[in-house]
């Protein structure tokens, strides 16, 4: 009898030891094939990742170039001095703005004298080209100057003493110029040379 306990015991001892062998061989392939399933999986994403990277830059470089072609012809508005929106206490802004509006095409025509064609046969020399633009500049700038004011001066000193609160003016300087222009040109950027707030 007492054997036969003994021998149920180690009999008991075996199958123990076979459920634990049986679990951590069963553990040990999972973890394998887990492990595999998820080196595919991120390889994948990675390839996806680096070929999405490439056709940004590519997209990027493309962009670049058409950046170079989008500079345009800086506008001095000069300097505004102004009151800002505060409540509690008076602030002053100074600040200097330019803008910077797009190229038509027969803004700085092609010279055909390059050529070797100008004999001097009482031919007039080309007119400035800035200077024509300017003078067509000069007719929206009373209109330009108000909308730089009237933005500006709506706002307090503490939105536009963040790096946000000046890109938001910014930003909405160029919509309200850009409907002003009404399509002749078109603002390209805006920016402030001077920027004291007192």
């Amino acid at each position: 009898m007492a054997d036969n306990e003994q021998l149920d015991g180690g009999s008991a001892n075996k199958d123990q030891m076979k459920f634990l062998i049986m679990t951590i061989a069963s553990m040990v392939i999972m973890f394998v094939v887990f492990a595999g399933v998820n080196y595919v999986i991120m390889e994948n994403m990675i390839t996806q990742k680096i070929s999405a990277l490439q056709t940004n830059n590519e997209e990027l470089g493309e962009d670049e170039d058409s950046d170079e072609i989008q500079k345009g012809i800086i506008v001095d508005l000069g300097d505004f001095i102004l009151n800002l929106c505060d409540e509690n206490a008076k602030r002053f802004l100074k600040v200097n703005v330019a803008i910077e509006v797009t190229k038509k095409d027969t803004d700085f025509p092609e010279q055909d004298a390059k050529g070797g064609g100008g004999h001097g046969h009482g031919e007039a020399a080309p007119a400035d080209p800035m200077a024509a633009i300017q003078a067509e500049m000069n007719q929206f700038k009373p209109a330009i100057r108000d909308a730089v004011i009237t933005n500006l001066s709506s706002k307090t000193s503490s939105e536009l003493a963040t790096a946000a609160g000046k890109e938001l003016a910014k930003e909405q300087i160029t919509n309200d110029i850009n409907s002003i222009l009404g399509g002749e040109r078109e603002v390209l950027r805006v920016s402030f040379g001077q920027f004291i707030i007192q």
